[in-house]
């Protein structure tokens, strides 16, 4: 009997990878804290989770062009137009990589089950 990866798996796949992408913005708008103009960028997780398991149900592919990226509103404005507030992407950072390690073990824990039950 076939193991369909896929399907073992579930969301942790897609979840982790969202949330590798997730990262990458984030630490965009940290990187532009000081540019003038820079719009601060993030997506909506749960959504994007959602549009890549309807596309594609497998857990193993994911295209980036699938994650709609929006931009932030910020609490406080500032003169030379830039959104990016410190706090609030570091708090964001930082729960994001919690989550990603959340994630990343749920992940495990299903590899360690698939491991047992194929060496009985």
């Amino acid at each position: 009997m076939a193991i369909r990866f896929d399907k073992a798996l579930g969301l942790h796949a897609h979840a982790l990878q969202l949330r590798a992408e997730r990262t990458r913005i984030l630490a965009a708008n940290l990187a532009n804290e000081s540019t003038p103009g820079y719009q601060a960028r993030d997506i909506d997780f749960a959504a994007s989770l959602q549009q890549a398991l309807a596309q594609d149900g497998s857990g193993l592919s994911f295209d980036r062009s699938g994650v709609q990226v929006l931009y932030r509103v910020p609490y406080h404005t500032s003169q030379d137009g830039n959104t990016v507030e410190l706090g609030v992407e570091q708090a964001a950072f930082s729960q994001n990589a919690s989550d990603f390690h959340t994630s990343l073990t749920f992940l495990n824990m299903k590899l360690r089950g698939l491991k047992q039950a194929i060496e009985g």
